[in-house]
C-alpha cells in the first residue's frame, strides 16, 4: 500500500486518516498545534508538527510519500494568509513535488475559504497535472456532508494511486 501525507489533519483529516489506515495505507498527518498530535495518532496516523505557511517544514516529511492531500478548504486565518495557502504556497509546493517520490496531489476545493481562492488553487493543481505529468484529484464536495466528502476524498486518493 501507499503512504499518504495529509496536510491539515484536523477533524476531516483524521477521519480520512482512519479510513486510509483501514484500507492498509500508512498515513502521516500534519498539524501546526502540538496539542493535536495525540488526536492524529489516535486516528492511526503518524503525527508531525509542520506549517503549510513554511514549506520547508513539509518537505522533510515527503520521504516515502506517494500522495499528498492538501486539506486547506476551511483554513482559518487572515484572508491574505489563507489566499497564500491556495496560491503561492501551493504553487511552490507543486513545483517542489516534481523532484520527490510523490505521485500526485489531492486538493480540497470546497469549504469555508472564498470560492474564488479555492478555484485558484484547483486551477494550479490542474495545470500541474499537465505541466509536470502528475496525477491529481480535486475534491469539490461540501465538507459539511461528511460522508460524501470522505467518499470523494478516498476516491481521489485511489485515483492518484491507480
Amino acid at each position: 500500500m501507499a503512504r499518504v501525507l495529509i496536510v491539515g489533519c484536523g477533524a476531516r483529516g483524521r477521519a480520512l486518516a482512519s479510513a486510509l489506515v483501514a484500507e492498509g495505507h500508512a498515513v502521516r498527518g500534519t498539524t501546526r498545534d502540538r496539542a493535536t498530535v495525540a488526536a492524529i495518532e489516535a486516528a492511526g496516523a503518524e503525527a508531525v508538527v509542520a506549517d503549510p505557511d513554511r514549506l520547508s517544514t513539509l518537505v522533510g516529511r515527503l520521504e516515502g510519500v506517494s500522495v499528498l492531500c492538501w486539506l486547506m478548504g476551511s483554513a482559518d486565518g487572515e484572508p491574505e494568509a489563507v489566499a497564500a495557502l491556495h496560491g503561492p504556497r501551493l504553487g511552490s509546493l507543486l513545483e517542489t513535488l516534481v523532484d520527490t517520490p510523490v505521485r500526485g496531489v489531492v486538493y480540497e476545493a470546497a469549504g469555508r475559504v472564498a470560492a474564488d481562492v479555492l478555484e485558484q488553487g484547483a486551477e494550479q493543481v490542474r495545470r500541474a497535472t499537465q505541466t509536470h505529468h502528475m496525477r491529481a484529484g480535486v475534491v469539490d464536495v461540501d465538507p459539511d456532508d461528511r460522508r460524501a466528502w470522505l467518499a470523494a476524498t478516498l476516491a481521489a486518493v485511489d485515483g492518484v494511486l491507480s
